[in-house]
């Protein structure tokens, strides 16, 4: 899978997704470091890239937009913030989640579970 990660997580969780066989970049390696949210979804849409974050902005630009892509993982929680997990927890649940990821969705890693809302999201909870 292609991956486009977030400044709001580490770019070692690239370099962790590409040693596990994954087309995954950090938003630096584009000079994105410092881009504004919306320029972060639009690149990862380009790409054709699942955006990976921390950062729920990208959950809500994208339910106001009512886009249909690109998909979104947020990491919720502290456990998650490490880069080593996250790339744990993404891996090991890719299988389950490939479907979803390719039709467009977001994604939300918790501490305990996974949250899937595919893409556009018509209706707010």
């Amino acid at each position: 899978m292609k991956f486009l990660v977030d400044n709001a997580l580490s770019p070692r969780l690239a370099e962790q997704l590409r040693a596990c066989g994954h087309d995954a970049t950090h938003v630096v390696d584009y000079g994105m470091g410092s881009a504004p949210d919306h320029d972060v979804l639009e690149k990862a849409r380009a790409d054709s890239r699942i955006l990976l974050s921390a950062d729920t902005d990208f959950g809500m630009l994208l339910t106001f937009s009512r886009a249909h892509d690109p998909s979104v993982i947020l990491f919720r929680g502290l456990t998650n913030r490490r880069p080593d997990a996250q790339s744990a927890t993404l891996v090991a649940n890719l299988p389950v989640l490939a479907a979803d990821l390719e039709a467009g969705s977001i994604v939300i890693v918790d501490e305990d579970r996974l949250r899937v809302r595919r893409l556009p999201i018509v209706e707010i909870r």
